[in-house]
């Protein structure tokens, strides 16, 4: 399997494609780039993530860096940590929802962010011609320990809301951290609400219980453990506890897509303004928005953690997020946080006295469906150019691929950054309607050459 560098940092398989070696050097591209200082470095609980870790630690070492030291920290927390560290970076040792054989190296900004194209080009440059500044011994220095990452986020999280209402109702909540980072914070933060809390693969062990991403066909275990210890919801995290799935009352998996609408039913109603969200994210966002009124809007921005908070400074959104269970809320970090998901929709519980399946019921219903298609990327382009020039009956947006709008669906075709593919994306009320609008972009793409 290949190694995969993308700006959203590096994945490769341990014992293939990661190795010690690449760690250290990619560390010490990262180190260089920084020239020295502050570099925070969290990592999620995979049994590779210390191997990995010190690989890291080596290069940035190597490179002049002061590196604090988080242990097992979720992405968000370790996001928030660069911050109160004043750091000039950090690191997260983490491939996400990718399986066990999988590891990651995910480089920081000083804001928490991942870097934005061009330096992240520039980060890969030195490492890809190793034209790495290494330090002399007089400054080089020891590791220092931070355990404090899970408080501090709990913290950041628990001033979002009206913790003394939330445990007024003593919510019974099913929470399933599928082995990862986020157990010990996701825990901490629901015990601070008054929940009472039944938690499954909640040991840190990186031995996931499931397949990790959070989809329906992978969290049967939590819908059975909602319906029968009898709790309000259920919560499923990913590894590294930036996205959240969320389960009704029933026992029932309603889709990561509606994890940001609830969060904006919450927001738009407790802080109108605007948001942001992916162009590929569902058009739910929208309908809440629209049901809110006033200053609600919705801004879209192309694919990417880094673009949706772009968006949100640009035109000052106080949340944002993306379909795949990832909220942003700047008052806490830059970052996709599942403990932020939490929160919110306990409180918009609790504001409104409804269940999670009487919330879903009052957002429009769609069907969204996904596929992809073979597209090698030298035609990527012209596709585009084709489905511009042949959709001009729907409003067109751009920035990212292609999204075509229409009154009762929407599409969007863009090109992989690391496959040579294309992936559509179509929402609509009904499945014959979103597989039309799949087929139509399927047509325009075989009849260019």
């Amino acid at each position: 399997m290949r190694l995969m560098m993308t700006v959203s940092g590096v994945r490769g398989v341990i014992g293939e494609t990661l190795t010690p070696t690449l760690a250290a050097d990619l560390g010490c591209a990262f180190g260089t780039y920084l020239r020295g200082g502050k570099v925070v470095v969290g990592r999620d609980s995979r049994p590779s993530g210390a191997m990995v870790q010190q690989g890291v630690v080596a290069g940035l070492l190597a490179a002049g860096c002061d590196v604090i030291l988080l242990g097992i920290a979720s992405t968000p927390a370790t996001a928030l940590m660069v911050r109160r560290h004043s750091a000039s970076g950090g690191v997260v040792i983490t491939a996400s929802h990718n399986p066990i054989i999988w590891n990651g190296i995910k480089f920081l900004t000083s804001e928490g962010l991942a870097p934005p194209p061009e330096q992240a080009e520039r980060i890969f440059g030195i490492y890809d011609l190793k034209a790495f500044a290494l330090a002399g011994v007089e400054h080089l220095s020891t590791p220092q320990s931070d355990p404090s990452a899970a408080n501090a986020h709990v913290e950041a999280t628990l001033a979002l809301v009206d913790p003394k209402l939330i445990s007024a109702k003593n919510y019974r909540v099913v929470l399933d951290s599928i082995n990862g980072a986020g157990g010990v914070e996701g825990k901490l933060l629901l015990d601070n609400l008054g929940c009472e809390v039944v938690h499954i693969n909640a040991e840190a062990n990186g031995r996931f219980a499931h397949t990790p991403e959070p989809r329906a066909e992978n969290l049967t275990q939590l819908c059975d453990a909602v319906r029968d210890k009898q709790a309000v919801v259920g919560f499923a995290q990913d590894p590294d506890a930036d996205r959240l799935a969320i389960v009704d009352e029933n026992g029932v998996y309603i889709g990561e897509e509606y994890t940001l609408a609830l969060a904006a039913r919450y927001m738009f109603a407790a802080h109108p303004g605007p948001a942001a969200a992916n162009l590929s994210t569902s058009r739910m966002i929208d309908d809440v928005a629209a049901q809110a009124g006033g200053v609600c809007r919705v801004y879209r921005s192309p694919v990417g953690e880094a673009n949706v908070v772009a968006a949100m400074k640009e035109h000052r959104c106080q949340f944002g997020g993306e379909g795949n269970g990832g909220i942003i809320d700047l008052r806490v970090g830059p970052v996709r946080d599942s403990l932020v998901a939490m929160a919110l929709t306990l409180q918009l519980m609790t504001l409104t006295g409804k269940t999670i399946s009487q919330l879903v019921a009052d957002i429009p219903r769609y069907v969204m469906i996904k596929q992809k298609f073979d597209c090698p990327k030298e035609r990527v382009a012209r596709v585009l150019e084709a489905v511009r020039s042949q959709c001009s009956d729907g409003q067109i947006n751009d920035i990212d691929g292609v999204r075509v709008d229409y009154p009762d669906g929407w599409v969007h075709i863009r090109g992989s950054n690391t496959e040579p593919i294309v992936r559509i994306i179509a929402e609509a009320p009904t499945a014959d309607r979103a597989n039309q609008l799949i087929d139509r972009m399927r047509q325009i793409m075989d009849a260019t050459p």
